[in-house]
């Protein structure tokens, strides 16, 4: 699969900028972005050094089950993008492309994160997971020009199986980063869009209309008696 940049753009409620004692914390961004791309490094290596090769017994690739009929780890190497994108492009193109997209993402992530509060707790883990899977795949496509992808989900009906494209740690955590991006944007929105209390606490009267005087509950005075 191997997924290179989030698929949501969180900048547009983000201000542009904020008081240096309102942003996230840098520290944060770095470390959770570094434990996730070393994660999914640690893990691409062990998959190169286990899984790689021919097995003799079983006359093919070599084959790591974790649940039989629906999750086993393989090696195969992505040279495209998620799903395979761009696969069949010359090398000369798709390398410096996949590049240039993995680091422009990275530059994106860290630009954004400069505009986001630090009460902001979706956002912030979203671009640090995003900013780790973007790095971990990075350095797959620099130092061998294609991405290590070994996790194979599948199911198994009529005698058949039926795969997921195969990915890896740092797509998993691109796709955590979106969802967590996503959910803050639909927080912000949903939270931009109710009314706002007015002096009193009461929500605001309907624009271009004035508020209606509240109903007297009280029962009317007794006439007058007639002279």
């Amino acid at each position: 699969m191997s997924s290179d940049a989030p698929q949501a753009s969180p900048a547009a409620h983000l201000p542009d900028e904020l008081p240096r004692g309102e942003q996230a914390s840098l520290t944060f961004l770095a470390v959770v972005a570094l434990v996730s791309c070393a994660a999914d490094l640690a893990s691409k290596a062990w998959a190169h050094a286990r899984l790689a090769g021919f097995d003799a017994k079983r006359s093919g690739a070599k084959v790591f089950t974790v649940i039989p009929d629906h999750l086993d780890f393989i090696f195969a190497q992505n040279p495209g993008g998620a799903w395979s994108f761009l696969r069949s492009l010359p090398d000369g193109l798709r390398r410096p492309f996949f590049l240039f997209v993995s680091a422009a993402a990275i530059v994106f992530i860290f630009s954004i994160y400069r505009r986001v509060h630090r009460n902001q707790t979706a956002m912030k883990w979203g671009l640090a997971l995003a900013l780790g899977g973007a790095m971990g795949n990075l350095v797959d496509r620099i130092r061998y020009g294609w991405v290590i992808d070994f996790i194979d989900v599948y199911v198994s009906r009529g005698g058949q199986e039926f795969h997921w494209p195969t990915f890896n740690v740092a797509d998993i955590a691109i796709v955590a980063g979106v969802i967590l991006m996503s959910t803050d944007m639909i927080a912000s929105a949903r939270n931009a869009s109710a009314p706002a209390p007015d002096a009193g606490g009461a929500p605001a009267s309907p624009a271009g209309g004035d508020a209606s005087p509240p109903l007297s509950t009280e029962a009317p005075p007794p006439a007058p008696p007639a002279s």
